[in-house]
């Protein structure tokens, strides 16, 4: 069925005129946000970056039109976290030709890029993957400063559990001593059941957490219900998985939001 897929794609986009052929750089194939930020860093001018997720789309959800079938198909690099977490990209790659980056690695989490030393590793990968490894080591460099302010900004806190809504910052919490106490796995919609519920807000009582983290992708009504029996505050925490384009377009970027979520969760944890 693959094969067929791909032909009636080709069809698809013959029918719509097809890409822009003026463009004659290297196209670089992104499955989400923060890796097409780091293509675009990295490869700057010289490469086309294409994000398969629209602008303030959730990345679990993706869906691949036919168009992004062929583009799949022909870009020179498609940078992507495996593990399950866009499987229609996944079944996309595995029938491509061309070189193919899964960021996941050794990993078993696969939101990677919320541990920025983590992420500096596949910046580097990016960088030696399209031959720019010295942009590549510079935008590393940027993120190592940024795990610098992380670790001195989660130092002293009186808190070290942070309630979200789905399992996004184990990768986080573990580099900087934190515990996440994830309210609903790494399925962003899914919703426990009562009984459920009652044992969530038993454990975030028992945590002492002042404060439930909900998303700006999902909605936030498992967050406030707990927060609500368990007599803790709301507040947003970003996992940088999809920025929207009023966002993109008011100057915010990977690094810019990393930077809120801290201002974030000292206010939340009591740092010092």
């Amino acid at each position: 069925m693959r094969p067929l897929a791909i032909l009636i794609a080709a069809a698809f986009l013959a029918g719509c005129g097809g890409t822009d052929e003026a463009d004659d750089r290297q196209t670089v194939v992104a499955g989400f946000y923060p890796l097409a930020w780091a293509a675009e860093r990295v490869g700057g001018q010289d490469f086309r970056i294409v994000n398969l997720t629209p602008a303030g789309a959730e990345p679990h959800d993706l869906e691949l039109s036919p168009r992004d079938v062929i583009a799949i198909g022909g870009a020179d690099l498609v940078a992507y976290v495996g593990g399950g977490f866009q499987p229609a990209l996944e079944d996309a790659v595995a029938t491509r030709d061309g070189a193919s980056l899964d960021v996941l690695g050794r990993d078993e989490d696969p939101h990677v890029w919320l541990d920025p030393v983590r992420f500096a590793e596949i910046v580097q990968e990016i960088g030696a993957a399209l031959g720019r490894p010295a942009p590549g080591e510079e935008l590393a460099v940027e993120l190592r400063a940024l795990d610098e302010e992380l670790r001195s900004g989660l130092d002293q806190c009186e808190r070290r559990t942070v309630v979200t809504t789905h399992a996004a910052f184990g990768s986080l919490a573990a580099r900087y001593g934190l515990t996440e106490l994830s309210l609903a796995g790494r399925s962003p919609e899914a919703e426990p059941s009562p009984r459920e519920l009652e044992r969530l807000v038993a454990k975030v009582r028992a945590s002492g957490a002042t404060t439930v983290f909900r998303e700006p992708l999902v909605s936030d009504r498992l967050a406030e219900t707990v927060a609500r029996e368990a007599g803790a505050e709301v507040a947003v925490l970003d996992p940088v998985e999809g920025l929207s384009q009023e966002r993109l377009d008011a100057g915010e970027d990977y690094l810019s939001v990393m930077r809120s979520n801290l201002g974030v969760l000292r206010k939340a944890l009591g740092c010092r």
